[in-house]
């Protein structure tokens, strides 16, 4: 975290500082796409999202380790640890772990529903013995928990021109479709973690299951059945995105550009994992350097139009009640 987005964001004391500068480190390493976006975002805005994205990066990690000497047990105990700190995080506003006092901090400035990080929680633990899927439903009974959750938890902080209620389901589909995008990509890396995210019925329907998914994997060799699989998986992902896009013109628009670039990031993956012929068993699509570039570019000629429309407004404009500009906030200031 640097020094200027930290005193943009009114956090002045050290120990936070230095909270809230361990979970930029975690999604700057392990969220590339929506760190490159999240810059686009004002700096009184960027700690509180790296608090909200470090938190899931860092509960992720525990379940996702591929750490041999790792245990289940150990896993699950790990988790149960973190559930305790940031039950008490929660309660108090502080916490001796470092990634917890910064979630703590930011759910307490933007008055963030506490169930969605109880909600979200609950589905890293499922991740603990739940290794497939047998319909789509059941897949998006686990997403809520642990990608709709993470738009509601991000709609305060970016903030809505609309009552909240009205952006929260096209925030929610943006975080499962984000999520849907992630397991269509790295099909190859959740199969060697022991787990198959796309529907059992799905990859039935296209004589696929997971023998044939493992062989794939470990002859590199691909199959017109899983291409076919996972064509239709891009399919349904594609629905969340067109369900999600009225949402970005919900928000504050100074937010607004960070959304969009990593709308169109994301929606790079599934471009790229078409491009590359839905070989996402054997290794993992990336969006080209120079694409990545142009959204970003984009995304700064956006914010530079928002900021200079905030500044020409005064902050004269009412904020619609219900809203997060409905509430004074130490990090409603734009730099």
């Amino acid at each position: 975290m640097t020094s200027r987005e930290l005193d943009a964001a009114g956090v002045t004391d050290p120990v936070l500082r230095q909270a809230y500068t361990r979970c930029r480190q975690l999604n700057a390493r392990h969220g590339r796409t929506y760190f490159l976006a999240t810059r686009l975002l004002p700096p009184t805005r960027r700690p509180a999202v790296h608090a909200l994205y470090g938190f899931a990066r860092w509960a992720d990690d525990i379940v996702d380790t591929l750490d041999a000497t790792t245990t289940p047990a150990e896993r699950a105990e790990q988790l149960t640890r973190l559930q305790h700190q940031l039950e008490k995080g929660l309660s108090t506003g502080d916490s001796a772990e470092p990634v917890v006092r910064a979630l703590a901090d930011t759910a307490l400035r933007y008055d963030i529903d506490h169930r969605h990080f109880t909600d979200f929680m609950t589905a890293m633990r499922a991740d603990l013995d739940t290794t497939a899927y047998a319909t789509y439903t059941d897949l998006r009974a686990y997403t809520y928990g642990s990608a709709e959750v993470i738009g509601l938890q991000m709609l305060p902080v970016l903030g809505t021109v609309v009552p909240r209620e009205e952006a929260a389901p096209h925030a929610a589909a943006l975080g499962v479709a984000f999520q849907l995008t992630n397991f269509l990509r790295d099909v190859g890396e959740d199969l060697d973690r022991g787990r198959v995210y796309l529907p059992a019925d799905l990859l039935a329907a296209h004589g696929v299951d997971r023998h044939l998914l493992r062989w794939s994997r470990d002859t590199g060799r691909p199959d017109h059945r899983i291409t076919a699989a996972l064509r239709e998986f891009e399919r349904l992902t594609r629905e969340l995105y067109r369900a999600a896009a009225p949402g970005p013109a919900m928000l504050d628009p100074v937010s607004r550009p960070c959304i969009r670039t990593a709308f169109v990031l994301y929606g790079g993956i599934l471009d790229a994992v078409a491009a590359d012929g839905y070989r996402s068993v054997q290794r993992r699509a990336v969006v080209p350097g120079r694409r990545r570039a142009v959204v970003a570019l984009d995304g700064l000629v956006r914010v530079v139009a928002a900021r200079l429309r905030h500044r020409r407004a005064g902050d004269r404009a009412a904020p619609v009640p219900g809203t997060a500009a409905d509430t004074p906030s130490p990090l409603r200031r734009i730099a």
